[in-house]
């Protein structure tokens, strides 16, 4: 045996030598672990352009085929063929082997309407996860919480009666915008309670407000004078792209285009909202000025969709689900991504609609409530769900 010196020595010998390869095996961890993390974030930089790009091409295959589809089928290089003829600069090259009766079905008919739920999938959507992030509940909704019914409110005003007549062509857009501010406005003034706003209250008079207001629209319905203007609102209360044209396409298009816009420049204010009023203060964003921004700009593309579409429900609850179960709850992915698959939903359960019962056309706010109800109980019943796509 050795003395206790040399005991004593060697011990401290070998505790340094395993303390030496401790911190070196700890430091080759860390540096495993920190490449792992460069290289998830590089695939994750690298697939969401992707994303993107794959849903920008399904878009326009969307679009093409719903043009493509109904009694009257027409060949994708024959529709985009009318399509080009139309653009300045463009249709004198293209060499038109097309019938007239072809060009009224694609350009007059189809396009509008497939553009129109191009535009109406994207707004209520961007609107789904806008009001989302505002309220910090997954149950936020331009229809839960009484937009849609202050739109629809004023929509039927104007369509039976001639209410905003002073406003023109403007006044179903106009009087559509009104009602849903003035539904939202009273919304967040009967859930404020000692200056303060929670989730709860604001879900409730979201409720009460809806309730309300599908009561004034029943009421004004009852009172129509023509049993053929109750059918004409009821059918639109359901929510129909229809009535698509060239001419009653442009402003809404500009609206919401300019809402989506102004909601993707947002993105880490809608980001810090998710974390609280509190925290959202603390990383300079003025929270009162910000709801209250959002609150507009939401009941403005809610009212502009209202009035041109009708109610179209199920699309701004469930597309924001779906995309942050896939995505998580960054709007700069969320938002952009929810944008598109919106509109090619739309598109596809307008041709459903169109296609079902054919020759009937069904309300295409019928097919959007026949998929998005199983989804949302299939939703409820997965133990695993949380909102912002984080598991529990």
């Amino acid at each position: 045996m050795g003395s206790p010196k040399y005991i004593k020595d060697r011990g401290e010998d070998l505790q340094s030598v395993c303390n030496k390869e401790t911190v070196r095996e700890t430091g080759e961890a860390g540096r495993a672990r920190s490449a792992s993390v460069k290289k998830g974030k590089a695939r994750a930089l690298t697939a969401f352009p992707l994303l993107l790009g794959g849903l920008s091409l399904f878009l326009v295959i969307s679009v093409t085929a719903a043009v493509m589809l109904g009694s009257v089928r027409i060949e994708p290089v024959t529709v985009w063929k009318i399509a080009l003829s139309h653009m300045p600069g463009i249709g004198s090259l293209i060499e038109r082997d097309w019938t007239r009766a072809q060009e009224q079905i694609i350009w007059n008919i189809r396009f509008p309407r497939v553009l129109l739920g191009l535009v109406v999938g994207a707004g209520l959507s961007a609107v789904g996860v806008t009001i989302q992030a505002l309220i910090r509940n997954s149950l936020g909704d331009p229809y839960i919480l009484g937009v849609s019914s202050g739109s629809s409110v004023a929509a039927t005003l104007v369509l039976l009666f001639g209410g905003f007549s002073f406003l023109g062509a403007y006044a179903l857009p106009v009087s559509a915008f009104i009602g849903s501010l003035v539904a939202m406005a009273l919304v967040f003034t009967f859930a404020k309670v000692g200056g303060r706003i929670s989730t709860t209250r604001l879900l409730l008079a979201g409720t009460a407000v809806a309730s309300m207001m599908s009561a004034f629209t029943s009421f004004i319905v009852t009172m129509a004078p023509n049993a053929q203007g109750i059918r004409s609102v009821v059918y639109w209360l359901m929510g129909s792209l229809a009535g698509a044209k060239w001419e009653y396409l442009t402003a809404p298009a500009l609206i919401v285009v300019s809402g989506i816009l102004f909601l993707l420049f947002q993105h880490r204010s809608l980001n810090a909202l998710l974390v609280g009023e509190g925290a959202a203060g603390t990383m300079g964003v003025n929270v009162p000025a910000f709801r209250t921004c959002l609150v507009i700009v939401t009941a403005l593309i809610t009212g502009t969709i209202v009035s041109v579409s009708g109610s179209i429900g199920f699309v701004g609850l469930m597309i924001p689900h779906i995309v942050r179960l896939v995505l998580g709850s960054d709007h700069r992915k969320v938002l952009p991504v929810s944008v598109l698959f919106g509109a090619v939903y739309v598109i596809w359960a307008d041709v459903l609609a169109r296609l079902a019962l054919a020759p009937e056309e069904l309300p295409i706010g019928i097919v959007t409530a026949i998929c998005g109800g199983p989804f949302f109980i299939w939703l409820l019943r997965r133990s695993s769900y949380a909102f912002g796509g984080t598991s529990k």
